[in-house]
């Protein structure tokens, strides 16, 4: 049995539609698109059946292929790249992972917190300006800064309302995400060792996720609020 992978004809697909972005092309290909799902589909089921390995999943969204036009200037009916995300079992185990495939080297792995809830960023602020020795001592762990670097995403220009914009620790408070980006080849993804490459990347961010998830789940004072 085929193991599953992210092929170079899915990376080549997308470059042909990337130049033929319309129905009728599209409708043309129809089948080569269903081929290259279905192997995409395979590959991020490995991926998820090897977090669950060391983690717990309670859902996976592989994103439709269909772009939604009706509020966006950008009127291209087709995306180019598959989108999938993987969701940990809440409410006791929070973050989530999420895998793009493009070509033209724009591959890439997320992990982290993208859309924080109001509650979830005010708690996580309020934890920042109480103590963040923890959190700076896990990211700038040698081994999990050369896999993931440092955080990326929107952040204030100036502090959140109610925190000193002085605070030692302002440079993380003022962060609206907290996301890790690792990006990829094109050669990188179509090779055999790209699935066990993201797995690994993803075992790696656990010592970030036990601790916000702890976060997330207690007041300051430590008590559990699930």
């Amino acid at each position: 049995m085929t193991t599953p992978k992210f092929s170079k004809d899915i990376l080549d697909f997308f470059k042909k539609l990337e130049k033929n972005n319309d129905r009728d092309w599209f409708n043309d290909h129809k089948k080569e698109f269903k081929t290259n799902e279905a192997q995409a589909k395979a590959a991020y089921k490995s991926i998820n059946d090897a977090l669950n390995k060391h983690d717990v999943i309670d859902t996976f969204k592989l994103f439709r292929i269909y772009r939604d036009v009706r509020f966006s200037k950008n009127k291209l009916p087709y995306k180019t790249h598959f989108g999938g995300s993987f969701h940990r079992k809440k409410p006791e185990l929070r973050g989530g992972y999420y895998v793009h495939i493009q070509p033209n080297n724009e591959s890439f792995i997320a992990t982290g917190f993208w859309e924080p809830n109001k509650d979830d960023l005010l708690r996580i602020r309020r934890e920042f300006e109480q103590d963040d020795e923890t959190i700076r001592s896990i990211i700038s762990n040698k081994k999990f800064k050369s896999i993931w670097g440092d955080f990326v995403g929107d952040e204030l220009k100036t502090a959140p309302r109610d925190f000193d914009k002085a605070h030692p620790a302002i440079d993380l408070i003022r962060k609206k995400q907290y996301i890790f980006v690792k990006k990829y080849t094109d050669a990188q993804v179509a090779s055999d060792s790209f699935i066990d490459d993201v797995n690994a990347s993803f075992k790696a961010i656990r010592p970030f996720f036990d601790y916000m998830s702890d976060v997330l789940t207690t007041n300051l004072n430590g008590e559990s609020i699930i």
